[in-house]
């Protein structure tokens, strides 16, 4: 049956389908979205109340696969541009803030179907700024659609009538409220699916929005921007204003209009925003609020009960799906010493049946890195990991294709405090640690500082059982990958310094976005 509240009647929530990339048809359609949007290499502006604003300065979007091919450019903002911004989201707040959630939500329930009209566009669009290949673009758009379904249902929810305690003579009720204006700051790694998650998810409680994307994927931000006012979004409630992070990042987490910061990206940048959102600036009238998604150094465990080819390829999809860049990937892998050298040989011999390559052809299942520096860092990392343990398969730059690709990486007899199984590489690589037993490779799955997602491989019920007591992270899965949460189904986000837990895609996150409104009225008997 639909869902009913006091508002609106929506179907049960159900997660988004994907591709087939076998299948003839899609075939056909994707190479044509593939060579439209290469060669579309429009000019994106910014956009604030409706209105576009074009900069001097301009950020050129490039295909990672080959550098010398550009997506998009788009203009940078300056800190005029984002006082613009700020003052037009206030004044579009006043009303926003008061539309009836039955009117709110409508424009991002018409956002996911023109996504979903807009398919293969929007996956090319993916494919080529930042090197997904075809399953891995379209999944994110399919998460993507699922946060907009999702977060439309959930502020009904929060708008419907909230339990409180009765009593003979008052009328009580619990309001949620929005907070006010503030800025989402998205990755490049997932730039359809967070960029739509953390965006949709402020806007549709309420809240206006500066959404400043990362400098290697504006295009697809643009494109969302564009759909969410072509499914009629009211004007500068989501302002576009891309731009670099060194002139405009510090700017905006620091300024006393903005009410709240909602970031995904690494440690480092995130420990940042969150010291100076944290001091309070002159005029300001709030504690801001900071919701951070950090990096992570996720650990595969293997008992020796498990099954070894199904952990072999949990293993290489989890360490190189994407070609390591993402904050749930599999980057160490922590076997029991007794079937340490039989897994270790099935994940090999997997990782060399890689195809590697430019992701518009779907036949390469890894493609690039995002940029020359992410590749620097990666292959200083596999430097590193020479020293400290024993290189057995990968290791390079791949020769003879023009863009950023690196060779599947693994590396073995890592120790448990070595920099390559306690520092986020965010590449390609990923480092065996051997250890004693069972309790011991939870130890070593707990010796990080970070605690985003783990898995854990074993026929053994007592040992789930007191995984789910020990293994210290947001994010828990037993006998799969540990890459791959859906909406609604594994609510993500992690521990430590991997964030503030933030539940994206549950029904805790809103909650980020709102503030609670007791109101009581004296009842005269």
């Amino acid at each position: 049956m639909p869902e009913a509240t006091n508002y609106i009647v929506l179907p049960p929530f159900k997660n988004e389908g994907y591709i087939d990339p076998s299948n003839p048809d899609v075939r056909k359609k994707m190479k044509e979205a593939l060579e439209k949007v290469a060669n579309e290499k429009k000019d994106y502006d910014l956009i604030i109340g409706g209105k576009k604003y074009s900069t001097e300065k301009k950020n050129k979007s490039i295909n990672p696969s080959n550098p010398e091919e550009i997506v998009g450019v788009t203009s940078k903002a300056t800190r005029e541009l984002i006082d613009k911004a700020l003052d037009t989201a206030w004044e579009t707040f006043e009303t926003w803030k008061h539309t009836p959630v039955e009117e709110r939500v409508k424009p991002f329930l018409k956002a996911a179907q023109i996504m979903r009209e807009r398919r293969y566009e929007l996956d090319a669009t993916m494919i080529l700024e930042v090197g997904k290949n075809w399953l891995e673009a379209d999944a994110d758009l399919a998460e993507a659609i699922d946060f907009l379904e999702f977060y439309s249902r959930e502020a009904v929810r929060y708008a419907s009538q909230q339990p409180v305690v009765r009593i003979p003579d008052e009328n009580n009720e619990l309001v949620y409220i929005p907070l006010g204006v503030g800025a989402v700051i998205p990755p490049w790694n997932f730039p359809g699916a967070i960029m739509v998650g953390m965006t949709s998810a402020a806007a549709v409680s309420g809240n206006c929005v500066l959404l400043k994307p990362a400098s290697d994927s504006p295009i697809i931000a643009a494109k969302f921007v564009e759909i969410l006012h072509e499914a009629g979004l009211p004007e500068g409630v989501v302002n576009f204003v891309p731009g670099s992070g060194a002139e405009i990042g510090d700017y905006i987490v620091e300024h006393p209009k903005i009410r709240f910061i909602s970031f995904t990206g690494s440690k480092d940048v995130g420990l940042r925003i969150n010291e100076l959102a944290a001091k309070h600036q002159p005029g300001q009238k709030w504690i801001k609020r900071v919701v951070l998604e950090m990096g992570g150094k996720d650990a595969v465990v293997v008992d020796e009960t498990a099954d070894l080819d199904a952990a072999a390829q949990g293993i290489v999809s989890s360490a190189f799906g994407f070609q390591g860049q993402k904050c749930s990937a599999g980057s160490r892998v922590i076997v029991v010493e007794a079937i340490y050298d039989e897994l270790l040989k099935k994940v090999i011999e997997r990782t060399k049946e890689i195809k590697i390559g430019d992701v518009r052809n779907p036949e390469n299942w890894l493609g690039p890195v995002v940029n020359e520096n992410a590749m620097r860092k990666i292959l200083s990392y596999i430097d590193i990991g020479k020293e400290e343990g024993r290189l057995v398969t990968g290791g390079k730059r791949v020769e003879g294709l023009p863009g950023y690709f690196i060779e599947p990486t693994i590396i073995t007899d890592v120790d448990r405090y070595a920099r390559v199984a306690q520092e986020e590489i965010f590449g390609p690589v990923t480092a065996f640690i051997k250890a004693k037993d069972f309790n011991d490779a939870m130890d070593i799955a707990n010796c990080t500082e970070y605690g985003l997602t783990g898995a854990l491989y074993t026929k053994k019920r007592e040992r789930i059982e007191e995984a789910k007591k020990i293994f210290h992270v947001g994010n828990l899965y037993f006998n799969r990958k540990c890459t791959g949460a859906l909406v609604g189904v594994h609510p993500f986000g992690g521990f430590n310094m991997s964030g503030t837990d933030s539940k994206a895609g549950g029904r805790d996150y809103l909650l980020l976005f709102l503030q609670a409104k007791s109101i009581t009225e004296k009842i005269n008997l």
